[in-house]
């Protein structure tokens, strides 16, 4: 009898810190530690150098573990493909840890199939509609700060006291604005760009 090759899939975005338990998991699966795949992206879409580097190499005498569905993917319709792709497709099997309904390698008969798919399309529809609502929470926050006054992003630094000076100077010829800038310690876009904004609102003032 020919053994399985077990495979693991761990998927991390750049602030999570899940990492090693997804490994774990998976390393207590039996999957070794060498055929797990990971990539550090979101799960928005299946775009992932190591995850497209996993699919080549499944087969019809292949297992594919992941933690949980949404470390897979969180796109609905791109995960139900990618879900056929796999099992169809390549005829490999797929196993989530955290969901033992989703493990292809039982019930290999219609009935199987079909609670398999159900439970699937349930819980990438659930994993896609958080996602969504996450972002959505997330404008609603910062919408509501910025209507409170909130500044967001990085704060300016201050004008140095001989920028005007240097500006007028700049302005009329006498110097460049390199040297300007470089008299002022700014690099020579943020001294462009501020001249250029505190002049237009000299302009509109004067209107």
């Amino acid at each position: 009898m020919i053994m399985p090759k077990l495979y693991g899939y761990m998927r991390v975005s750049t602030k999570e810190q899940n990492e090693e338990r997804q490994k774990v998991a998976l390393i207590n699966a039996g999957v070794p530690e060498n055929m797990i795949y990971m990539d550090k992206l979101s799960g928005k879409d299946f775009e992932r150098p190591q995850y497209q580097k996993l699919i080549k190499k499944l087969d019809k005498n292949s297992v594919l573990f992941v933690k949980s569905i949404d470390r897979l993917g969180r796109n609905y319709i791109d995960l139900n493909e990618q879900w056929r792709i796999i099992t169809k497709e390549k005829g490999a099997d797929i196993v989530v840890i955290d969901m033992p309904l989703l493990d292809t390698r039982r019930e290999k008969n219609l009935l199987g199939t079909l609670i398999s798919d159900i439970v699937l399309a349930l819980l990438s529809y659930v994993a896609e509609s958080e996602r969504i609502n996450i972002k959505q929470r997330q404008a609603e926050g910062i919408a509501i700060a910025k209507a409170n006054g909130v500044k967001f992003g990085r704060p300016r630094m201050p004008i140095p006291d001989n920028f005007y000076e240097l500006r007028q100077e700049w302005r009329s010829g006498k110097i460049s604005m390199k040297e300007a800038a470089k008299e002022c310690n700014m690099p020579i876009g943020s001294f462009y760009s501020r001249a250029v904004r505190i002049e237009k609102e000299v302009a509109k003032c004067a209107d």
